[in-house]
């Protein structure tokens, strides 16, 4: 028993200091995965479930491992920071891995990329065909970043000299159907105008209900239920398993 009890009391410690620590370190950690911020959380992690199952030591020594690894981690930031030789070796640089519509194989493969990984991600990015490619970057986060042609860029309102309508940002009134009653009163609205908006879309709860929002500027009221209806999804693998007509 005392020790079920040792192992949740050091299980609770990690969980916290490890929240704290990455806290501290700020947000790249979730948002930028390098690879050294890979290293970094594979490190967090296996000092953290030692630190919550090992009773052989003492916490403060799992701990004092974890601090002086965070120390070492906000050092290496601030140097990266500081000086851009060491940035470009922790981090690594952007590499072009499309030119002109055309597949630079060699940096895709000093980037372990293949090319179905390269077209999956233009498709992502509602570029479908390689030759409006102008450059294709693939970033240290593992982002690609696309320049198309400039004749397949869409028109702008700046393009046509027309000035358009400010947009704002949306106000969430409902998440995960919970309904957010400060965003209702910094809207000036009330529940029965929620509840009159929801009828109105056919719905009777507000546990249907998995977003909604409304704009601030023109009152556009959007809604999003869990009861999808989409149609089947559609295989775009290049092995058609129907019948040619």
């Amino acid at each position: 028993m005392k020790m079920i009890a040792e192992i949740i009391i050091q299980t609770i410690m990690a969980f916290f200091a490890i929240l704290i620590f990455t806290r501290l370190l700020g947000k790249q950690q979730i948002t930028e995965l390098t690879y050294y911020d890979y290293i970094n959380g594979i490190t967090f992690g296996s000092i953290a479930g030692v630190m919550a199952t090992d009773i052989s030591q003492r916490t403060r020594q799992h701990l004092m491992g974890l601090a002086l690894f965070a120390l070492l981690t906000f050092l290496m930031s601030y140097i990266s920071m500081k000086s851009r030789p060491a940035r470009k070796l922790l981090e690594g640089e952007p590499t072009i891995v499309v030119l002109n519509g055309q597949i630079l194989e060699d940096n895709l493969r000093k980037m372990h990329y293949n090319i179905d990984d390269l077209i999956s991600e233009l498709r992502q990015k509602d570029v479908f065909n390689l030759k409006d490619v102008k450059y294709a970057i693939l970033e240290p986060s593992g982002n690609l970043s696309i320049l198309q042609n400039a004749d397949i860029k869409p028109l702008t309102p700046k393009d046509m000299n027309i000035s358009p309508q400010q947009q704002s940002l949306p106000s969430e009134l409902i998440v995960d159907g919970q309904i957010i009653y400060q965003n209702l009163a910094q809207n000036n609205l009330n529940g029965k105008w929620l509840m009159d908006m929801l009828a109105a879309h056919d719905i009777h709860s507000i546990k249907e209900v998995a977003y909604a929002s409304i704009d601030p500027l023109t009152k556009e009221f959007y809604v999003d239920t869990y009861k999808d209806s989409v149609p089947k999804n559609i295989d775009i693998s290049d092995v058609y398993k129907g019948k040619l007509e």
